[in-house]
């Protein structure tokens, strides 16, 4: 098992676990292709991230294109607070939330001959 992180990515873990679950759980191939034509903002970094758990795969002697992506994980990696002048003399908050992605890699699991 392999696995590469994603330490502080500008965008909300909301807006990236969106993205995440479509791959969750699909082979490494299919899972780019999957994310090479959606359109959102976290799609490319997630693409980087499956590759480079792919490379560190191919580095320890295994096939990364017979491999499934086991889990990803998305939490929060902090956030930026900065604060908004408003009317009459008030202040806003405007908090700039980060996100820290995890993609574990697995090898794929032979389908039963019975089911």
């Amino acid at each position: 098992m392999t696995s590469a992180t994603l330490k502080s990515h500008n965008q909300t873990p909301r807006k990236v676990r969106l993205v995440t679950e479509l791959v969750k759980g699909k082979k490494v191939p299919v899972a780019l292709a999957t994310l090479q034509f959606l359109p959102k903002r976290a799609a490319e970094p997630i693409t980087k991230l499956i590759k480079s758990a792919a490379a560190n795969a191919k580095e320890k002697g295994e096939d990364p294109d017979t491999m499934t992506v086991q889990s990803i994980t998305v939490e929060s990696a902090g956030m930026l607070k900065k604060y908004m002048p408003r009317a009459f003399g008030r202040a806003s908050l405007i908090r700039r939330r980060k996100s820290r992605v995890i993609v574990s890699l697995a090898p794929a699991k032979p389908a039963k001959k019975g089911a």
